[in-house]
């Protein structure tokens, strides 16, 4: 059976919508396709970040099913009794796991550990560094420090470790949520979590709030009927322009998408996401520097020339050279724990193979499209 990525999407979309409509046993048989969909596709994924990051999702739709099963049996049980015991002991397991998903750490990376992005690093320092740094000027020329921040783009191009050097960069509190998590909750208290979230973010001296994949939590549709994201969506607003109404805000909120044509365009308006970052492909300045950090502490030919390597690498994003630099080295590495008399090295013409037998994930059509929608969006 040939199985495309749009093959996925679809189920995926299908058990989203029905899911938001409260349509549970739907939602359930569109979740568990799409679950099945992606981790076929991510045996056919050419880089293991990608794999693992498909298995991942395929391991989030598993579970919104079978909340959707939970959610089918807790409304059932509220609809034939009344005893309020039942919502009290929702609302206890609900209070005992926002502290499962509301993980905090304090990064150690640093925007010197991104390569390249050097525009886009200068925007989030214009937009939360600098005021923080020179308080006293940010108040004198009216410049608010805080608010929220869209970063979209290609899939690894380095939109999570963007944000968290972002923290780092701050000495920030960081807040990695997953809408599975959100949404993955007891039944009416999602927007509950958003708020305790919100609420504690704003109780640290500075922090970054990071979502990947917003558009699960954001949807450009919501008008099935009566659904959880009807509620979620306008707490998530509320808390964003929150910022505005706070003088030198201690909150940062990164959103990060590879499809931002399906958010809500209500949350693109000023006082939500006041800038909207495009994360391209690395150029060549970035792949060299990659190429740096992905081959370093590697036993490697004298020879190998990294701007040589970078120029054929055009195309290539940050994790498809990952993939690439850890490719090259299983060759030399069998060659080592089977004894060969030399000590195997890393060379040029090794690495080369693997880029000729490594396909870009990222397609022209897909860089199109992310233009179409800066252009629309601009």
């Amino acid at each position: 059976m040939s199985l495309t990525y749009e093959t996925f999407e679809r189920y995926r979309q299908r058990g989203l919508d029905a899911r938001r409509a409260g349509q549970w046993d739907s939602a359930r048989v569109y979740l568990l396709e799409a679950a099945r969909a992606i981790l076929m596709l991510a045996k056919q994924a050419h880089t293991q970040e990608l794999q693992q990051a498909r298995r991942e999702t395929a391991s989030r739709l598993l579970e919104l099913a079978r909340d959707c099963e939970q959610a089918k049996r807790t409304r059932r049980k509220v609809s034939t009794s009344s005893h309020p015991s039942g919502q009290a002991d929702a609302s206890a397991e609900s209070s005992a796991q926002v502290s499962q998903w509301m993980v905090r750490e304090k990064p150690s990376v640093r925007f010197s550990d991104v390569a390249g992005l050097d525009e886009v690093k200068e925007e989030i320092r214009l937009k939360m560094i600098y005021p923080f740094a020179h308080a006293d000027l940010a108040e004198k020329f009216g410049i608010r420090a805080g608010g929220g921040i869209l970063l979209y783009g290609p899939p690894g191009t380095g939109k999570t470790l963007l944000a968290k050097a972002t923290a780092g960069e701050l000495d920030a509190t960081f807040f990695r949520i997953s809408p599975a998590d959100v949404l993955s909750k007891w039944v009416g208290e999602a927007e509950q979590n958003i708020k305790k979230l919100f609420d504690a973010a704003s109780q640290e001296q500075r922090a970054v709030i990071f979502i990947d994949e917003i558009e699960a939590l954001i949807p450009a549709r919501r008008d099935e009927g009566s659904s959880v994201m009807q509620r979620v969506v306008p707490q998530i607003l509320q808390g964003m322009e929150g910022f505005d109404k706070k003088k030198n805000s201690p909150v940062l909120f990164l959103g990060a998408t590879n499809v931002p044509w399906q958010l809500d365009p209500a949350v693109l308006r000023p006082g939500r996401f006041d800038e909207k970052v495009h994360i391209p492909l690395p150029d060549l300045p970035a792949r060299v520097r990659l190429l740096e950090l992905y081959l370093r502490n590697r036993p490697l030919a004298d020879h190998v020339s990294f701007q040589t390597l970078a120029e054929r690498l055009e195309g290539y994003s940050g994790a498809d050279i990952k993939y690439i630099c850890d490719r090259a080295a299983l060759l030399p590495f069998l060659q080592a724990v089977t004894g060969n008399d030399q000590e195997p090295e890393i060379d040029q013409a090794l690495i080369e193979q693997v880029i000729s037998e490594t396909p870009r994930s990222v397609t022209p059509a897909m860089i199109q499209r992310f233009e179409e929608w800066a252009r629309q969006t601009s």
